[in-house]
């Protein structure tokens, strides 16, 4: 008899998410407590494999985030921001963003709900780079394009306020 590989879901994923990029990255979740060398190749792998993918940016920059790898986090929220806005056919830029921000619904889709998500990641990996005064410039923009707190960033709102004070 074969044997099979199974690999056990730790993380719901979008339902959308691809197969093969699913795999890879519940096997990267599972590698995350025993090793991260493996964990973050294949993390890696899963968005290699789909660039368009945004949950790939989002595991990897939660990973980055948890292995306090801020600067690293950084950089891959600022390309999921850039995808995300690139399938949702705005500007990436969140200040030009608001400004035109009549023109868009950020409610309208996964996509740009996943952006106000990721701008409140940036928001907050900002606050833990100690860069307040950065964090609180996110905010305010994002309080501008999720009036209604979609993203939950009222809760990074309040950590803002209370390093500042």
């Amino acid at each position: 008899m074969g044997s099979v590989a199974f690999v056990e879901e730790r993380v719901l994923f979008s339902p959308n998410i691809p197969t093969e990029v699913n795999q890879l990255l519940q096997a990267a979740v599972a590698a995350c407590s025993v090793d991260q060398n493996r964990a973050e190749k294949l993390f890696l792998q899963a968005q290699a494999l789909d660039s368009c993918c945004l949950q790939t940016y989002f595991a990897l920059y939660k990973f980055y985030f948890f292995q306090k790898r801020l600067v690293d986090a950084e950089r891959i929220v600022m390309a999921g921001l850039e995808e995300s806005a690139r399938q949702g056919g705005f500007p990436s830029d969140y200040r030009q963003l608001v400004e035109d921000r009549q023109q868009w619904n950020l409610y309208a889709n996964e996509g740009s709900l996943f952006y106000l998500y990721t701008l409140k990641a940036l928001a907050f990996i900002k606050l833990r780079l100690g860069l307040a005064l950065d964090a609180q410039h996110v905010l305010s923009h994002l309080q501008q394009l999720d009036p209604e707190d979609h993203s939950g960033a009222s809760v990074i709102m309040d950590l803002a306020a209370g390093s500042t004070e």
